[in-house]
């Protein structure tokens, strides 16, 4: 409306419109003067925070008897998985402490892969959402192994939701999350096709209905999951191979960004055929992620991670990065990718680094543990990123520290500490009292 009217646009853009703005999202900070206007002052605070400039964010805390090997992260949420255990933990934010910890052990072997999906996929009332949080909702029986992946997004539109799984088995199943009572069978399909255990699984974007697999092998396979021979091979609607062992894979539209080996390679799904290499690095390539809208890849390697601009290497006989991430003393295995920031982790580094997405510049450090809080140095084990909230894990094989910042009500900014004697990346290094 602000672009198609003059007057909606004087109204958007006024002062009084981002002043109250600013007080709603940020009630406790103090507004300053504005010498920038108080958009470009709301904008740009937005930005520090999510890119965690700070040095003061809120920290919790949580010790744990075993590795940390994945954490799933949403808002006031959190998820930790070591061994079979799983752990559900709320946090207060105004507080400063956790607030419930719910302890499942449903599984009886190795938890190895997460994902997060809205409970109202399985669930239609209110009060049945309310009266089944903390529970164990649906057990998905099936695989003749360990379940190695489960698919990015839930297959279809609306009710009837579909979950993919890739198992050690070779196969690809598909589940109904709406399968009705819990004794009813949920198993809608198994695709059988690959030849060695599935890897990654990915929804496709331009449509909903197909499934993209890619097997240890790197062979890739796509599916159709609204085919009638659910049981056959025949519901294989393309396939292509790439070289080199597979990192990750992303769809976006029509497109498959494939990591493998030392390349990312694109793959156009309505032919199958590699249409562009988006990126090539000198070693063996540990992690990938990617941001569409900006059409940005960033891969992580031995001690450093690559910022690549997809656009700039089209048509090029050699792709270049953008942006070098370096500062890291082992393999980059831990990667997130937003707008606004990079966050690159090692399993051999107590830091993990955080960048600014555009232009790769790095705009914090932040330590997963020290050795005054454990009694030695464990890397980062896992990670996870949610706006403006980042949880760390680090661990040996008995015991580990995961340490939870929320960056939202911040007000010191890292570059008000620069000493030209001390790393400019200080940190705090305190915990709460509520340890567990």
């Amino acid at each position: 409306m602000a672009m198609s009217c003059k007057f909606f646009k004087r109204v958007a853009y006024s002062d009084s419109v981002w002043h109250r703005l600013y007080r709603e999202k940020w009630p406790q900070q103090v507004s300053g003067n504005f010498t920038t206007g108080v958009r470009r002052a709301y904008l740009d605070r937005l930005s520090a925070l999510q890119q965690f400039k700070f040095v003061d964010p809120l920290i919790i805390g949580y010790f744990t008897d075993a590795t940390v090997n994945g954490i799933l992260l949403e808002k006031n949420n959190m998820v930790l998985a070591w061994g079979s255990t799983l752990r559900f933990m709320k946090f207060d934010s105004l507080c400063g402490r956790w607030e419930s910890v719910i302890v499942l052990n449903d599984h009886n072997a190795r938890v190895t892969c997460m994902r997060l999906y809205p409970l109202s996929v399985i669930s239609s009332s209110r009060g049945e959402i309310e009266s089944q949080k903390g529970a164990c909702q649906r057990c998905l029986r099936g695989h003749g192994g360990p379940v190695l992946t489960l698919s990015d997004k839930l297959i279809g539109e609306g009710k009837g939701r579909v979950l993919a799984s890739g198992g050690d088995d070779a196969t690809v199943r598909l589940w109904s999350l709406s399968s009705g009572k819990r004794g009813q069978q949920a198993l809608k399909a198994t695709f059988y096709g690959h030849e060695k255990p599935v890897k990654f699984i990915s929804v496709a974007g331009h449509t909903t209905s197909l499934l993209v697999s890619i097997s240890n092998d790197s062979k890739i396979r796509v599916w159709d999951a609204n085919a009638s021979s659910a049981v056959r091979s025949s519901c294989c609607v393309g396939m292509a191979s790439v070289s080199g062992a597979p990192v990750n894979m992303k769809c976006h539209e029509s497109l498959l960004y494939v990591a493998a080996g030392y390349h990312v390679a694109i793959i156009d799904l309505r032919t199958m055929q590699i249409v562009s290499t988006a990126a090539t690095s000198k070693t063996s390539l540990c992690s990938f992620e990617i941001i569409p809208s900006k059409s940005l890849i960033c891969t992580g390697e031995t001690g450093r991670a690559m910022l690549w601009d997809v656009r700039k290497n089209q048509g090029q006989s050699k792709s270049m990065p953008i942006a070098e991430l370096d500062g890291h003393s082992g393999p980059v295995v831990h990667l997130h990718m937003d707008s606004y920031k990079i966050v690159t982790g090692s399993q051999e580094d107590d830091y993990v680094n955080v960048w600014e997405a555009d232009t790769g510049n790095q705009a914090n450090s932040l330590i997963c543990c020290s050795l005054e809080e454990v009694g030695g140095t464990f890397g980062c084990s896992a990670l996870a990123v949610d706006g403006c909230r980042i949880v760390t894990a680090a661990s040996d094989h008995r015991r580990g520290f995961v340490r939870l910042r929320d960056f939202t009500f911040a007000d010191h900014l890292v570059s008000q500490y620069k000493d030209e004697g001390t790393s400019k990346f200080w940190q705090p290094n305190s915990y709460s009292d509520d340890d567990a």
